[in-house]
């Protein structure tokens, strides 16, 4: 315990005097947000079935992607990935906003950032390392969907004074929306939202081609959606950076949050929550859940001051990308190592558990070392 406070107490003086502030329960919520795509749904649904016996239905639920309409705590994990993105953008473009970063420096790390999250992306889901283009996917993954969001808000950032950023904001969304219930679909017609039929398949279709990944998921139309998600954590960062008072921070984050639930849910009448096609209803529901549980994390940490305990999430937030691209690898490894040595049960139930606490140690490692991969 005595490690754990020594390093939260480093920690905390080096985000006293970085350049660009960070906030703990920033960190804290990145690193929540990955630690279930780190095994961490397997873990738990492991657990609950060896106590219960089985996962309640109500959970079931919760842990799975509803086949197209609908929201659940488990669809939060890829928006919530690109509302942080958008809440560090504040902090990091600051300097360009005031004239100290020059506009070159700018679109070289801009540029870097994007290539980089695409090639990365393409890693993951997108079949490169098959070297087999029959196989490969140009356009499929979450890192390259905020490769789109960055560049979008960062360019909003920069160039669009502050007071517009929220008509920027919903200026993508009724775009979007517009697009999508409006326009009549050749051969269709107006307002399909079916799987095979919307037109932001039609889109990825028509450009992707043989490239796209054969889900439903949609994604070079969705990148008006995929912004608007950004600048929703735009939004976020600059009330965290702006009100002087913690307790006027956190009840505007409340109340953004509150405000975004409320305008997804009276839109979802006419354009459903489908994240599939990221649809405006599902980028305002999605973003207001991702204010809320940034005002719980900014509530526990900041005013609080109860830190000891999301020391394991922060580790894993301070190194992200790492975390998202190493957990599968991870368990590919050590599918491969066990092989058909052991019963079914253990790969159900330990090799979760494993995957977690070896991906964990490695980010710990590198934390130590202070070794930060920014992207």
């Amino acid at each position: 315990m005595s490690q754990i406070n020594g390093n939260l107490s480093t920690l905390q003086k080096e985000t006293a005097t970085i350049s660009i502030p960070r906030m703990l329960s920033v960190d804290a919520l990145r690193g929540f947000d990955m630690f279930w795509i780190m095994q961490g749904k397997e873990v738990l649904v492991s657990f609950i079935t060896l106590i219960l016996g089985s996962v309640p239905l109500w959970l079931q639920y919760q842990l799975s992607h509803p086949e197209w309409e609908g929201f659940s705590a488990w669809d939060m994990i890829m928006p919530l990935f690109l509302f942080i993105t958008g809440i560090t953008i504040p902090f990091s473009m600051n300097k360009y906003i005031q004239g100290q970063g020059s506009h070159k420096k700018f679109y070289v790390r801009l540029i870097r950032r994007v290539i980089l999250l695409w090639i990365l992306g393409m890693i993951a889901q997108g079949n490169l390392l098959s070297f087999d283009i029959n196989k490969l996917h140009l356009f499929s993954n979450t890192l390259q969907a905020i490769a789109v969001g960055y560049l979008i808000a960062s360019l909003v950032f920069l160039y669009i004074p502050l007071c517009f950023h929220i008509l920027v904001t919903f200026a993508l969304l009724i775009t979007y929306w517009v697009w999508m219930m409006f326009i009549p679909l050749p051969g269709v017609g107006i307002g399909v939202l079916q799987p095979e039929q919307n037109w932001a398949m039609y889109v990825d279709e028509l450009i992707l081609g043989r490239f796209r990944d054969g889900t439903h998921y949609t994604w070079i139309l969705s990148g008006l959606g995929f912004g608007a998600t950004v600048m929703l954590g735009t939004h976020a960062g600059h009330i965290l950076r702006t009100f002087q008072s913690r307790w006027k921070t956190f009840w505007a984050l409340i109340g953004v949050g509150i405000l975004c639930l409320a305008l997804g849910w009276l839109w979802s009448f006419h354009f459903p929550i489908i994240k599939h096609i990221w649809s405006s209803s599902m980028v305002l529901w999605a973003g207001g859940w991702s204010f809320l549980l940034m005002a719980l994390f900014y509530l526990i940490i900041e005013i609080g001051g109860l830190i000891t305990w999301a020391f394991p999430f922060m580790v894993i937030g301070s190194n992200a990308i790492i975390a998202y691209m190493g957990a599968p690898f991870i368990e590919e490894a050590l599918l491969w190592v066990i092989g058909n040595r052991f019963p079914l049960w253990i790969l159900q139930h330990i090799l979760p558990v494993l995957v977690l606490v070896i991906t964990w140690s490695i980010l710990y490692l590198l934390y130590r070392k202070k070794w930060f991969l920014r992207v």
